[in-house]
């Protein structure tokens, strides 16, 4: 109690609210605390987390191409919170908040990391109660795009699934990818490419699979829906000349929808909802809505920020129990499924992977995908010569023990029996763990909790802080996968208790123990 009524009489002090430079913008000054660690909810930036070094981040129209969360958390019990984006630094000594509108919530209630999520995610982001799609966590998904590219087509789509089944691999999701449909906006099959799409899924189904479709909030400008569409004044506007405005992105040039605007949301709804009742469809991929897209002198139907635009697209994915974002704002605790930034194939995408899906958790998102199985780069498995068959087993080791798993590059093609064989073995620890993945994740949608933990989360004050190559699969499994080239040991950081490791034997901790990892081992330690 003294040590509060300490720190509250230093913070008033030190937390004056000064005016900043811009018209409406205040600044808050919040001094650090003795060994105090700081989280924020920057999926991006996990790897930087808990922060080591100084930080600034303007989370106004950026969200770094995954979900941003205007949260900060301490390893002390502290939190920060805003409803509107805002800037922070973070240096030796102090964070400093730069914030408009709603202005600043702070909340010294707690004492730790999880205290700290715990007060924030019922004051801001509780949870809705309700679980995305069982399919997406029960078995591994598979999505076409390193396999077929901008090639799908009926026969190529059947022949992946068919040869997913041929090699060993159980049935799960099934995402197609862009190039499906005739133009964006266009949302129905290439009559060309697809000459049965109803059929094709009826088989897809009767093979074991669920189906889900790319689709994104673009229009080909010069399509006929794109002029049609034009007429009925449902895209994002040039803010000057108050014209539909062509924005640039990774496919080129496209009008966007502006989904402020109801009848564009009722257009775009009514679209995916022909594709349920017609074909068989059974959920979709959302992909873009980086906020970045909604800046730079573009004005939309209803005014709001840029980050706003990502949660509207966020609320039509609600309607869609099989669904898949990239990119999200503000839509914690609600049944979204939410996946990492395409990972490059290396070693230092890889090594991101744990902190990211943390750093997702912690910011109220716990139904994590952690990328494709080896990377989400095409580039990467064109040339069968370049690939590191090691970083592919161990990406789905790592992936493994996560909410999902994804692949997308066939491990069947791009790996060796040795490698196939140990790629397979990590299929089966999921496998055997599914009932615990499906038992968190329930859990999660009654309380908001995260799947995936920190150590500093379930062990505050014990050293765990800067571990980033473990964490917790709820309160007792402990992961440790490799995610550095060439190890064939690694250090396992044991907490207090006592533990049972995968290939059987028994730790009593705390310690520091070295283990032997070959090729097919996912190291796990189960809390007894």
């Amino acid at each position: 109690m003294l040590y509060r009524l300490l720190f509250f009489v230093s913070f008033t002090f030190f937390s004056l609210q000064l005016w900043g430079q811009a018209a409406g913008m205040t600044v808050y000054e919040y001094p650090l605390l003795e060994n105090e660690h700081w989280w924020a909810g920057i999926t991006m930036d996990g790897a930087l987390m808990p922060f080591q070094e100084d930080y600034s981040v303007d989370l106004y129209g950026n969200d770094k191409g995954q979900q941003v969360q205007p949260l900060l958390l301490s390893s002390s019990g502290r939190y920060i919170w805003s409803d509107q984006p805002f800037a922070f630094t973070i240096d030796q000594e102090k964070i400093q908040i730069t914030a408009a509108g709603a202005g600043i919530t702070y909340s010294d209630a707690g004492s730790t990391l999880k205290d700290a999520f715990q007060l924030a995610k019922q004051n801001h982001f509780p949870s809705s109660g309700q679980l995305p799609h069982r399919a997406l966590f029960e078995h591994p998904q598979y999505n076409t795009w390193i396999e077929l590219n901008y090639d799908q087509t009926e026969e190529n789509v059947l022949r992946y699934a068919q040869s997913i089944l041929d090699n060993g691999f159980s049935p799960g999701v099934l995402m197609i990818d862009d190039n499906w449909q005739e133009d964006y906006g266009n949302w129905d099959f290439h009559p060309g490419r697809f000459q049965d799409p109803a059929g094709m899924v009826k088989k897809l189904h009767e093979m074991g699979f669920f189906v889900m479709l790319w689709v994104a909030p673009f229009v080909s400008p010069d399509s006929k829906i794109g002029r049609d569409l034009r007429k009925e004044d449902v895209f994002l506007k040039e803010y000057e000349q108050k014209r539909s405005a062509v924005r640039q992105w990774w496919n080129g040039m496209s009008y966007e929808l502006d989904f402020t605007n109801p009848r564009a949301v009722g257009w775009f709804k009514a679209q995916l909802d022909h594709l349920q009742t017609a074909y068989g469809i059974d959920g979709f991929k959302f992909d873009a809505a980086q906020t970045d897209f909604y800046r730079n002198g573009i004005q939309s139907y209803r005014r709001i920020t840029p980050n706003a635009h990502a949660s509207l697209y966020g609320e039509i994915g609600l309607a869609y129990p099989l669904n898949e974002f990239r990119v999200m704002w503000k839509m914690a605790g609600q049944p979204l499924a939410i996946r990492l930034k395409d990972k490059a194939h290396n070693w230092e995408d890889l090594q991101k992977l744990i902190p990211q899906i943390i750093s997702e958790g912690i910011s109220g998102y716990p139904f994590t995908c952690p990328d494709m199985i080896g990377g989400g780069l095409l580039a990467s498995f064109r040339d069968l010569d370049k690939i590191d068959q090691d970083l592919v087993v161990r990406s789905a080791q790592c992936s493994a023990l996560m909410p999902m798993m994804q692949f997308s590059a066939a491990p069947w093609r791009v790996l060796d029996a040795t490698h196939l064989a140990a790629c397979k073995k990590a299929v089966e620890v999921r496998e055997k763990s599914t009932p615990l993945i499906m038992a968190l994740a329930g859990e999660a949608a009654k309380t908001g909790d995260p799947i995936i933990r920190a150590m500093e989360y379930e062990f505050p004050r014990a050293g765990f802080a800067q571990i980033r190559d473990q964490f917790m699969l709820g309160e007792r499994l402990m992961v440790a996968p490799v995610v550095e080239p060439g190890q064939h040991t690694r250090q396992v950081h044991i907490p207090a208790g006592e533990w049972r490791a995968d290939d059987g034997s028994r730790i009593a901790g705390p310690k520091v123990i070295t283990i032997e990892v070959p090729l097919d081992r996912l190291p796990y330690f189960e809390k007894l």
